[in-house]
């Protein structure tokens, strides 16, 4: 089972959230699928919370309306990355309604959640509690005027709702405001505490030092109650049958409560959508399967703390077999020329815009080779261009199109059969084989940039090995030799278009399309298919597709800045 973090639902995500949490674990369900594993890779529209609310209103809908259209704007975007979910559902679904309130009920019987009287800011003119965030005002620490009741988008500094100077109204734009008190549903997590920690302390071998680090952090600073109720018109609501009093105010369950839960209500949501004839089986991949199913979850380091302490503590309060995660992939930033992707700032490129302008394949490969995973990574439109030029275009594009242009110029629209393989053949098989281990090594470790750069030297080693044999002198005099080559050659594009299309899947699709082949069923090659290097028998018709990738010029590099700012090197 693989989910990556819920992208939020106000607006169409940068590429920086595309590399933190939904791409990579695209690329890693994809490469599970291919060696034989049966996978759930499980997604969803975060939408509860203050900031939808906010964005309907700024939208001039209703929420649901809103959430509704931008649910469907996101998911259009992912389809045109490539991104093969499962199931992309939505956490406002029924079934995350019902199974948010069954871990409240079930939290409240064991004495996990509490309720408490708090002080809150009330605004008469609006007739309601203002949540932090419906709460803005001038920020005193840096003087910011439109920093927010949580947290000073300019500085990042966290605030309550009473630091702010001339605080207002985020609805109305009142200052009338008063501050009064309310009662809010906590979930104790100083009491489950221990138990966390013991958690962390079993699973964390198997997590990236980010991730460890920061749920060591928490645990070390302790794990405090956490209000998990609101007052928003729109969200989970807290169950009649168990808080009549809370539930009559209009209380919801706060965001980052439910919006962890919609992992399992998500994979319900596939489930209950199967196809007439079909019988999906949600809770096998949920409940009671420690030891049936291998958890891993992919996101930006501000989630990690999330999921490695506050949703671990809530599955383990429920004193239900809920599966928890193995695998906790948290990524750093991507950077826009060394400056922060923002999403309310419009600052960088937004996946929408990039897909308008070039092929998604682009995006994937350089996103992934350039994954933020030990440190920050800085987007430059230079480094792009060098990287899509040398890797794509001039290493693995420009190999297929060589070979298959020269073989059907010289041999026709069939796989020449040639001679037996050599000397050069097996060393290029043993080569090739090596670097494919190599490769799955990487993958199954979740190491992003040595699995590229694994796969970039699978793509060099066919450039090598055509260098070596040089089948455009072979010809002159040795035609069987270079018939060989080519086949060779040939083997290597569709071994290429298996093992690369995790990374690049149109363009894999293309290759692997090239070869008219009636049975290609084939998931993943062997070693030995590796070593072999012989799928592709002689008299194989085949085709030579269009170019696979575009160089990118400086005439576009100078456009592309123009239209998404940042400076020339």
């Amino acid at each position: 089972m693989v989910t990556s973090a819920l992208p939020y639902i106000n607006g169409i995500k940068h590429l920086g959230n595309m590399v933190g949490s939904m791409l990579p674990a695209d690329v890693y369900s994809r490469y599970l699928r291919r060696r034989g594993h049966d996978v759930l890779y499980i997604c969803a529209t975060d939408e509860h919370g203050t900031p939808a609310e906010l964005a309907a209103k700024a939208a001039g809908t209703s929420v649901a309306e809103f959430c509704a259209q931008a649910h469907d704007a996101q998911k259009a975007v992912y389809d045109g990355f490539q991104l093969a979910f499962d199931h992309f559902g939505r956490s406002s679904s029924r079934q995350n309604a019902e199974i948010t309130q069954h871990f409240a009920r079930k939290l409240w019987e064991n004495g996990f959640i509490e309720e408490r009287a708090i002080s809150q800011v009330y605004s008469p003119v609006d007739g309601r509690f203002l949540p932090d965030r419906y709460v803005e005002g001038t920020c005193p620490h840096c003087g910011y005027d439109k920093a927010r009741g949580d947290q000073c988008e300019n500085c990042t500094r966290v605030l309550d709702p009473t630091d702010l100077l001339d605080p207002r109204s985020a609805i109305s734009g009142s200052t009338e405001l008063e501050v009064r008190g309310t009662k809010h549903l906590f979930l104790l997590q100083s009491k489950l505490q221990q138990e966390v920690g013991a958690w962390v302390a079993r699973h964390e071998g198997d997590w990236p030092q980010l991730s460890s680090s920061i749920a060591r952090k928490w645990l070390t600073e302790g794990l405090h109650d956490r209000a998990i109720t609101r007052d928003l018109d729109w969200g989970v609501p807290v169950p009649a049958d168990t808080w009549p009093e809370l539930a009559a105010e209009g209380k919801v369950f706060y965001v980052w409560f439910d919006a962890p839960i919609e992992y399992i209500g998500a994979t319900k949501e596939w489930a209950d959508a199967a196809p007439p004839g079909e019988t999906r089986d949600w809770k096998s991949w949920w409940y009671e399967a420690d030891d049936t199913v291998r958890y891993t979850q992919f996101m930006a380091k501000d989630n990690v703390p999330f999921h490695t302490v506050m949703f671990p503590a809530t599955q383990l309060g429920v004193r239900e077999p809920w599966k928890t995660v193995d695998v906790v992939k948290g990524f750093n930033w991507l950077t826009y020329y060394g400056g922060k992707f923002s999403t309310s700032q419009q600052r960088g490129i937004f996946t929408d815009a990039a897909l308008e302008t070039l092929p998604a394949d682009y995006w994937r490969y350089f996103l992934i080779a350039n994954a933020p995973e030990s440190d920050d990574s800085s987007f430059t439109w230079e480094h792009f261009a060098a990287t899509v030029n040398k890797d794509l275009a001039d290493t693995l594009g420009n190999f297929v199109n060589r070979v298959l242009s020269f073989s059907r110029k010289r041999f026709g629209d069939e796989v020449p059969a040639g001679s037996g393989a050599g000397e050069a053949e097996t060393r290029l098989g043993e080569e090739t084989a090596r670097l494919l281990a190599e490769y799955e090594e990487h993958m199954d470790t979740l190491r992003y940039r040595k699995a590229a750069a694994a796969l970039r030297s699978l793509w060099s080693a066919g450039n090598s090995y055509l260098e070596e044999k040089a089948p455009w002198q072979q010809i002159k005099a040795d035609p069987d030799g270079a018939a060989l080559t080519l086949r060779t050659a040939m083997n290597l594009i569709h071994l290429y278009a298996i093992v690369s299309e995790p990374f690049i899947p149109t363009s894999a699709a293309t290759m692997r399309g090239a070869f008219t082949l009636p049975n290609d069923a084939a998931t993943w090659p062997t070693p030995d298919q590796a070593k072999s290097l012989s799928t592709i028998p002689a008299g194989t018709p085949f085709t030579v597709p269009p170019v696979l990738f575009a160089k990118i010029t400086d005439e576009d590099l100078e456009s592309y800045r123009a239209r998404f700012g940042g400076a020339a090197a």
